[in-house]
């Protein structure tokens, strides 16, 4: 089914995207001549003669003067063809080129044809500029022949014409500057922390890579990254594919990029954002009163958008660093079409920078990986823009995400090698249609097609057993949303969504001889609604929907969730508004934390669907009050939240001790509160936050059945600054948090030996902690231009600079000795970057 839906949609895009021909304008002026045969016939009826280079004139034309006068018909020629016509004698003239032409327009918009008054009229790669007079009329002299003329205006499209265009004649030509739309965003409640960051009026969180100035430790605008800066948000290993939103595990988070769910997110099995940022547009974080327009992700939603309007002229850019280097650009095919491209690739399998000793480091310190391992990432991406008119527009969206790694070991005693190998790899197709049929009624089609493969080959040291396993993701999805906009205050918003999600689990051992594949489908089905109401003095917004989910497992349930969602905000006065949020939501895929050894011991999560038994649907409810103030460049924000998620496993929290392959059903719940403040001015800006959480299990079949979480992350702090002067930007910061929690073995009787083999003894689940967390990191940026179309940014940033030892993880296990031994896992040490950027 999954596959013929995919068919039909994608032949329906083909079809209206390639169903509407192009238009051609032409107009012929049937009053020009050809320059040559006018000149002919001035020496038939004047008696003279006329020297010049065939080239310099054999495509030239004319408008033919209405004077009789010799003398005037030569100006006017001149006027027209920016020529050089030099009388020698009574009978005989001399034509030449000019290498600078005195150029004349009038500018206008393409739409009622009104003047447009300072528009900046530029000479590309000259000083030479000027604006528009009251009539929209520009004059200038002496302008080189090959010259391009930029002409821009605020909203207005820029327009780029050759000056041999622009010739000065009577009357000068007229210039159309077509009409900039860029939708307008609600009112913004706060700019904060650094350029390019965003705090709406519903709660969520806008994030503009373009605009984005500079975090601790970033020296590009990583998406993911960014992210984990923000109030409420943590990473408890240091990975961008495992982000904490209050609480919750990575798999309760929906990451979307162009509207196409996302089972992978990062590069170097999670140190590095899988999404090129440079044709980013805007990502959105919603941590609470999600729109009913979203499904799935019960902790969070990153929505990812990529530029999404056409541009008249081609833009792109290119960097390296010393992880990799990356290429992207826009591409203007016409008017109403280009094309976004982009590209990065690792460099670590060509140079051993101390970069990639350090995260080389971190991600295989706990594996079966030696350094004889070769690895290297890469992803691709495309975006075909295509505006069928101005009321509807086709976008196309592909992505390629890949991380490959392979290594040998040799056999103590023979010699022989082995290798062991994994690819994990996320391959996305997505197209949509928006249309605005009046000024009142528009929608937005989406599909996408995800596919998602996890292949690892472990071969033992002695090549006497191999073991294959493969977890694949096969998701194809359709969403209709219609936007009713009753008045200037009130918005209508409906849809419907359908996912269909497939995931497949196989391992294959040779010795002993031991297969397994399964296969799960599950199916959604969704209807929603919400209103979005601004009162006309800006006060109060308020959004309130529902969302209807039907999931369907064909081999095992069928459940209906009726899921209500509410984001309010009211101004109490001009600095204080007050926001209360809240919503329900649920999930049908998790992640099961598999064995250590699995995957190599480096990729060790799987994708699992819900079977209403051993797994149910993951269900949460989520309420927050909170206040902001902003007033003469200071922000205040305090948010308290409670959230509680049910149906969730313990083979997908991670556990490492007696609960580890148990797969008890329970639920958690977070209590906690965020606080920010935030200094800003045109120089620097300088902000504190802080949060305090309580994170707890309940497991009915677990002694004791409440216990701390295992993301249970009490205290959390970031002290940090930014300062920019001129081209150069600083960036400092402190990130503090308390221990993570862990089980140690029993100190009288740490192993069971009454079962075989033998187990470890452990304490209550979760009852120790780790050592406090606390990293140092910097960073700077300077800009500059190569040139008068080109500009650069060279970047420098240390993660640790203090090189401090923080403990991430701990667990124990017994050795082939049947001894205890503790692993630890260790965060980046102090890790250098360098980077150098270049935009054009």
């Amino acid at each position: 089914m999954a596959k013929t839906l995919r068919k039909r949609t994608l032949a329906l895009l083909c079809l209206i995207l390639f169903s509407f021909p192009k238009s051609v304008d032409a107009q012929e002026d049937t009053s020009s001549v050809s320059l040559i045969s006018f000149l002919q016939k001035l020496e038939r009826n004047f008696e003279i003669k006329f020297s010049y280079a065939d080239d310099d004139i054999r495509n030239l034309s004319v408008i033919v003067p209405k004077t009789k006068n010799l003398k005037a018909i030569l100006a006017d020629v001149q006027e027209q063809t920016q020529l050089q016509i030099q009388k020698l004698n009574q009978r005989y003239y001399t034509i030449t080129r000019r290498f600078s032409v005195d150029i004349c327009g009038i500018v206008l918009d393409n739409f009622e044809r009104n003047t447009v008054t300072g528009a900046t009229v530029e000479v590309l790669g000259t000083k030479t500029a000027l604006i528009t007079d009251a009539d929209g009329y520009f004059a200038i002299g002496n302008v080189p022949q090959t010259a391009k003329i930029q002409i821009k205006h605020i909203g207005y499209k820029t327009l780029f014409v050759d000056a041999k265009d622009l010739t000065k004649q009577q009357p000068c030509a007229t210039l159309l500057l077509a009409q900039f739309y860029q939708p307008l965003k609600e009112v913004v409640v706060y700019e904060f922390l650094t350029q390019g960051l965003v705090q709406q009026l519903d709660g969520s969180i806008e994030m503009n890579s373009e605009q984005f100035g500079i975090l601790p430790g970033l020296i590009e605008p990583d998406v993911l990254q960014t992210v984990r800066a923000l109030p409420g948000i943590e990473s408890i290993d240091e990975t961008v594919s495992n982000i904490n939103i209050r609480g919750g595990t990575n798999d309760q988070n929906l990451v979307l990029w162009n509207g196409i769910k996302m089972y992978q997110s990062g590069h170097f099995f999670g140190l590095i954002s899988a999404f090129n940022p440079y044709l980013t547009d805007q990502v959105i974080l919603t941590k609470n009163g999600t729109s009913s327009r979203y499904g799935e992700g019960v902790s969070g939603i990153i929505d990812i958008r990529t530029k999404d309007s056409i541009s008249d002229q081609f833009y792109g850019g290119a960097g390296v660093n010393l992880i990799g280097g990356d290429v992207y650009g826009h591409l203007p095919i016409s008017d109403k079409l280009a094309l976004q491209v982009s590209a990065r690739r690792s460099l670590t399998d060509i140079l051993n920078t101390p970069t990639y000793q350090k995260f080389f480091t971190r991600v295989f310190e706990d594996s079966q990986v030696n350094r004889n391992g070769n690895f290297y990432f890469y992803d691709f991406t495309g975006k075909l823009l295509y505006d069928i008119n101005k009321n509807q527009k086709v976008r196309l969206s592909f992505i390629s995400v890949n991380n490959l790694l392979e290594y040998s070991e040799a056999d103590m005693d023979s010699g022989e090698r082995t290798r062991s190998d994994l690819d994990q790899t996320n391959l996305s197709f997505g197209g949509s249609l928006r249309s605005t049929w009046n000024k009142k009624f528009s929608t937005f089609l989406n599909v996408y097609n995800t596919d998602y493969n996890l292949d690892a080959r472990n071969t033992s040291s002695n090549a006497k057993q191999t073991l294959f396993q493969n977890n694949q993701v096969e998701e194809t999805a359709l969403k209709l949303t219609t936007k009713y906009q009753m008045n200037d205050r009130f918005e209508w918003d409906n849809g419907y969504q359908f996912i269909e999600t497939a995931i497949a689990n196989a391992t294959d051992v040779t010795q002993p001889p031991f297969q397994s594949d399964v296969r799960d489908i599950i199916r959604s089905q969704a209807l929603f609604s919400e209103i979005t109401y601004q009162s006309s003095n800006r006060k109060l917004f308020a959004r309130g929907g529902v969302r209807v989910n039907h999931f369907e497992n064909p081999d095992s349930f069928k459940e209906v969730l009726i899921e209500p969602r509410l984001s309010l905000n009211y101004a109490l006065t001009r600095e204080l508004k007050f926001q209360i949020l809240g919503e329900f939501k649920s999930q049908g895929t998790n992640q099961i934390i598999d064995l250590e050894q699995n995957f190599l011991g480096i990729e060790k999560r799987r994708w699992i669907v819900s079977d209403g038994d051993k797994l149910p649907i993951t269900k949460s409810k989520q309420a927050a009050v909170g206040f902001n103030y902003n007033h003469q460049n200071l922000y205040i924000g305090l948010e308290a939240f409670y959230k509680e998620v049910n149906g969730i496993s313990t083979t997908t929290q991670g556990f490492q001790n007696q609960n580890q392959f148990n797969g008890e059903i329970g639920n958690y719940d977070v209590k906690g509160i965020e606080f920010l403040i935030n200094k800003k001015t045109d120089a620097y800006s300088i902000w504190a936050s802080y949060g305090y959480n309580v994170n707890s299990y309940y497991f009915p079949d677990i002694v004791p059945s409440e216990f701390p979480n295992n993301l249970d992350i009490r205290h959390t702090g970031t002290l940090a600054g930014t300062y920019t002067s001129n081209n150069l930007k600083f960036s400092l910061g402190l990130n503090y948090h308390t221990g993570k929690p862990i089980t140690e073995p029993q100190a009288d009787d740490p192993i069971d030996t009454s079962f075989f083999p033998y187990r470890i003894n452990y304490r209550s689940p979760n009852a120790n902690r780790l050592p406090e967390y606390l990293r140092a990191d910097a960073s700077a940026i300077y800009n500059f231009d190569i040139g008068s179309t080109v500009k650069a940014t060279a970047g420098v940033s240390v993660l640790n600079f203090t090189n401090r030892k923080n403990i991430l993880n701990a667990y124990y296990r017994l050795d082939d000795q049947n001894e205890i031994e503790k692993t630890e896992n260790i965060s980046l040490g102090l890790t250098p970057n360098v980077s150098f950027r270049v935009a054009f």
